[in-house]
């Protein structure tokens, strides 16, 4: 198996998600990931009751999807002994990842600046966020605030004259880890053919822009991209909404282009006495007219009188772009996904089997990755100081005085 990140070392200074997306990429390409944490270890370890799940060290299904594949080694960087740890560490390092605050980097001596003079080489990348200038550079950060209330998610992508709409963890997160990771991948190429590192920076904020691209330069012009949040009866394209089944279920459609769509699918749901309809099509019609809700209440009204069943097979031959509304219960067994590997099923040591997700990007060569369960604190510490030249007196030394933290596994011992 041709691993493409093979002999790269990626020392990863964070905490949460984001940062830790992309050290988890480059972990499953083959990168010796070093996760660096306090002897209490990453807060995303404790999340299990946000999520519905036991907390449990030993079957930490979100700790795994975001850590799977790497080594971990628990050094108090505030004690000089740990500091000069971590820094031999980066020595031997390609990439730096973190998502400190700027601030808190700067005092530790560890932001950018400080570091390209002695590390020329290093890739130094960084998640924040908000980005690290401007007036709220400083404020905390997390996907709820930063991408989706801050950049525009919350307010637009709800039905008008309700509440926003609810939320998941990780998945703005996981959105700018691999933005990051993309970022990443160019500086080290550019590392290793010329010898020269680079800083790459993302955030939150940032990326959620980006994604609200589209309509955020929409909003230069006066129309639909000023109304958002809008009702979805009075839509600026009918076809592109989500219609309740006969059995209570929802299928979303997708034709951005009305016109090109516009008779097949009038076919499709039965009302063929709508194909050559003057007001409803073109849209630019349709539009002028004020007749969008009309049609969006003609097609509701077609699909409440079919099952999902009976709609899946008529809009697959109609060639209509369509989905299920699908539950997450319903994601983990579905066929598609697992025929492109997005599951791996792993066996914990508490007997229990779980469905974990895999990360999307696939490479021919390189085959499935491994899947490694994410490291206790500190369970790597010994062996990662030993790497680069500590001796065993002195791994023992750093034990004892607490500069270093090594996981005992609680179930061996008892």
């Amino acid at each position: 198996m041709s691993k493409p990140l093979q002999g790269v070392r990626v020392i990863e200074l964070a905490t949460f998600i984001a940062a830790a997306t992309a050290g988890r990429f480059m972990a499953d390409l083959g990168a010796d990931v070093i996760k660096i944490e306090s002897a209490k270890g990453d807060p995303l370890r404790y999340t299990a009751p946000s999520e519905g799940r036991p907390l449990d060290m030993y079957e930490n299904t979100t700790w795994d999807l975001e850590n799977g594949n790497k080594r971990c080694i628990s050094l108090n960087m505030k004690d000089p002994a740990g500091k000069e740890a971590f820094l031999k560490l980066l020595e031997t390092a390609d990439v730096l990842i973190t998502n400190w605050r700027v601030q808190a980097l700067e005092r530790a001596g560890l932001d950018y600046e400080s570091l390209k003079q002695k590390y020329p080489k290093l890739v130094y990348a960084i998640c924040t966020g908000y980005g690290e200038y401007g007036p709220d550079k400083d404020l905390p950060g997390f996907d709820f605030t930063a991408f989706f209330s801050r950049g525009g998610y919350l307010d637009s992508l709800r039905q008008k004259g309700t509440v926003p709409m609810n939320v998941v963890p990780g998945l703005g997160d996981h959105n700018v880890g691999m933005n990051l990771a993309a970022g990443i991948l160019a500086a080290l190429y550019q590392a290793k053919t010329t010898g020269v590192g680079e800083k790459v920076e993302t955030s939150l904020f940032e990326s959620a822009v980006f994604n609200m691209g589209m309509m955020i330069q929409a909003s230069n012009y006066e129309g639909i991209a000023q109304q958002y949040p809008i009702d979805v009866r009075k839509a600026a394209n009918p076809f592109n909404a989500a219609w309740r089944t006969k059995d209570d279920r929802f299928i979303q459609t997708c034709m951005p282009d009305y016109n090109t769509y516009y008779k097949a699918f009038m076919k499709a749901i039965g009302r063929e006495d709508l194909v050559e309809n003057e007001n409803y099509f073109p849209i630019l019609t349709c539009q002028k007219k004020g007749l969008t809700s009309e049609v969006y209440d003609i097609v509701m009204e077609a699909f409440s009188r079919k099952t999902v069943e009976e709609w899946t097979r008529i809009l697959a031959s109609a060639d209509v772009p369509f989905a299920l509304a699908k539950n997450w219960m319903e994601i983990r067994e579905d066929k598609q996904a697992e025929a492109n590997n997005c599951f791996y099923d792993m066996r914990y040591s508490t007997g229990n089997t779980r469905r974990l997700v895999r990360l999307p990007v696939k490479f021919q060569q390189m085959g499935v990755p491994d899947y490694r369960r994410g490291p206790m604190i500190g369970e790597q510490g010994a062996e990662i100081l030993k790497d680069i030249g500590y001796d065993e007196n002195q791994v023992q030394n750093l034990m004892e005085s607490g500069t270093l933290y090594v996981w005992k596994d609680e179930k061996k011992s008892n």
